[in-house]
């Protein structure tokens, strides 16, 4: 037997002994020995895609690489970053840490020399521009771009850090400080520009309206900061307004008044269940905000409801057309990437093709463990499990899986797990900085018309 087959077979069979490994069933309540059976594979999972962050963030300057990609001609790497790549790395080592995969010693270096970067970077009123080389060098051909959100979850993945780690707090607490999110702030109607072309010297044509999409991060962080008024938060829409018909479906819902703001609380309807709409009907709009906001904990009758309701809708989506998983959100495909989703949950919703994404079921799990720990069985008989951990999507129809790791959808398979297993270490340490406590009764207070 030569060397290639003897290696392949090694793989399958390790391969093989993991998923048996994973004894997660569609059990009503669970012994203590079955939760630590099922906590032995998700940090099996965790170590696994933490190794990518290992293998592919730059050693000298910190910087974790886009996209790695498995083809025909060999390996690729994407090596340029984005401000949200980099949160990612921040919060996967503080995850680690906390998970027992590296040594708080080992997480302090890797994140001091991510800071020590960030420091040195070309900015725009303290503001990252959306991509830069893994060098540090800026990545001019594709525009000078300053981007609202990406920003946000740099925000956020710093807050995170100052509060694991003390001795970091005081460069943290500097770059957040500096990151002006008012000069993307449009005060007219209380909304944010979509981000800031430098190059040309404009604002996107469009704001961030919707309130259930990924934004919402950097809303809570910049009024968390100062930056710009609470009422924002109140000015953004739930659903679009009942007159705008393009909508995929034509709200009910009832008006409110939130510190002298009038909240039209719209929502949609799927198989008889009220809900708020992300813009396409992704499970990374709804509940990669839930990371660090605590959403669960505070929003019980907007939020953390919402967040609920979208993740068994998306399963109940998935069964009604008869898929062998569930998990619809953007992610890579063989030949690039695309957005996918539940379409009916979406204002104006992105396709379904069959591809599903694992980063979707993790972002589940605290919401529904049984059904995502299932659902991480299912991913594994699909064949889309590899060196790092999970590949980026497979189509539950062709069985096509696309053979690429994102820094993105490892962070936020690495992060729910922590905060799954960690009784929700990545948002305590959020909301224990000032920035993130302050606005919390912003989460109380609302209620969607969803009851």
């Amino acid at each position: 037997m030569d060397h290639l087959k003897l290696q392949k077979m090694t793989m399958l069979i390790a391969l093989f002994s993991f998923v048996l490994s994973l004894t997660f069933t569609p059990y009503v309540s669970a012994s203590g020995d079955q939760w630590k059976k099922d906590d032995a594979s998700l940090r099996s999972i965790a170590k696994k895609t933490y190794s990518f962050f290992k293998d592919y963030t730059d050693p000298s300057t910190g910087l974790t690489s886009d996209t790695i990609r498995y083809e025909k001609s060999g390996l690729t790497e994407a090596k340029h970053t984005s401000p949200t790549n980099v949160s990612m790395y921040i919060m996967s080592t503080v995850s680690a840490d906390q998970l027992g995969i590296i040594s708080r010693k080992e997480a302090v270096s890797r994140i001091q020399k991510t800071l020590k970067t960030l420091e040195k970077l070309k900015k725009w009123n303290g503001l990252f521009y959306n991509w830069y080389n893994t060098d540090g060098s800026l990545k001019t051909d594709w525009g000078q771009f300053i981007s609202q959100v990406d920003n946000g979850w740099l925000s956020a993945g710093l807050i995170v850090a100052g509060q694991a780690y003390k001795e970091l707090r005081g460069e943290t607490s500097l770059l957040v400080k500096n990151m002006d999110y008012s000069k993307l702030y449009d005060p007219a109607i209380g909304q944010f520009f979509g981000g800031y072309d430098v190059a040309k010297g404009e604002m996107t044509a469009h704001h961030y309206g919707l309130f259930y999409t990924e934004p919402r991060v950097a809303s809570y962080i910049a009024i968390g900061k100062g930056d710009v008024p609470k009422d924002h938060w109140w000015k953004m829409y739930r659903t679009m307004p009942p007159e705008w018909d393009w909508q995929s479906q034509i709200p009910s819902g009832k008006e409110q008044t939130y510190d002298g703001v009038k909240v039209f609380e719209g929502h949609y309807s799927y198989n008889g269940i009220s809900f708020v709409p992300t813009w396409g009907g992704s499970m990374f709009e709804a509940l990669m905000p839930s990371l660090v906001l605590k959403e669960k904990e505070l929003g019980k009758k907007a939020l953390g409801l919402n967040n609920e309701r979208y993740v068994h809708m998306q399963i109940q989506y998935a069964k009604e057309k008869g898929y062998a998983a569930w998990g619809f959100s953007p992610a890579a495909t063989p030949d690039g990437y695309s957005e996918f989703a539940a379409t009916p949950l979406g204002t104006s919703g992105y396709k379904d093709d069959g591809t599903v994404t694992a980063h979707a079921t993790f972002l589940a799990l605290e919401y529904a463990p049984i059904e995502a720990k299932k659902n991480i069985k299912a991913l594994l008989a699909l064949d889309c499990y590899g060196k790092y951990g999970f590949y980026d999507s497979v189509n539950v129809k062709s069985g096509q899986v696309a053979k690429a790791y994102l820094a993105l959808d490892q962070g936020m398979i690495l992060t729910s797990i922590a905060n799954y297993m960690k009784h929700g270490v990545i948002r305590n340490y959020f909301h224990h900085d000032p920035i993130g406590r302050n606005p919390e009764e912003l989460l109380r207070k609302e209620e969607f018309s969803i009851q």
